[in-house]
């Protein structure tokens, strides 16, 4: 297995494990991915096994300590030196989940942000997936302004 960041001919790839993870209203489509990938490939921490991606973490740099909705659509909000580390999406092929890879693409998301100084990293998610974000030391901050596909999500934060 390989850890790295993303670039532009990963796309294709990328768009349809997204696909794969999320409803079609809350999945980035292939055009919002190319968007981001465009302006921040670094915050894309992707996992490729045998050469094939099968998971992948990507979010942008914000100075806000919550995601808006239209931080998903908007690669300009991204902020290079921003406080914070949002995550947008956390995705692994149904055929490679329980093998703790989406866990290794959290902490090395982790890692990285540490390492730029920022705060620490943000993400919304369902209230079925608290639990799972509280193991890596995410603290839920209540119900979200977020709505983002229709859903209910729910603010959390891991401080540094």
């Amino acid at each position: 297995m390989q850890i790295r960041t993303a670039r532009m001919a990963d796309l294709d790839a990328l768009a349809a494990i997204e696909a794969a993870c999320f409803p079609a209203a809350e999945a980035a489509d292939r055009e919002t991915l190319a968007g981001r990938l465009r302006v921040y490939p670094e915050h894309f921490w992707l996992l490729e096994e045998d050469g094939r991606i099968v998971s992948f973490v990507n979010g942008m740099a914000t100075d806000e300590p919550t995601i808006r909705d239209e931080m998903f659509a908007d690669p300009s909000l991204h902020r290079p030196d921003g406080a914070w580390q949002a995550i947008f999406g956390v995705n692994t092929l149904p055929e490679y989940r329980r093998r703790g890879l989406a866990g290794l693409l959290l902490r090395e998301t982790e890692r990285d942000a540490r390492a730029a100084g920022r705060k620490g990293c943000i993400l919304t998610c369902k209230d079925r997936l608290i639990h799972y974000y509280e193991g890596f030391g995410y603290r839920d901050q209540g119900v979200s302004a977020s709505v983002h596909g229709g859903a209910v999500w729910y603010d959390m934060t891991l401080r540094f």
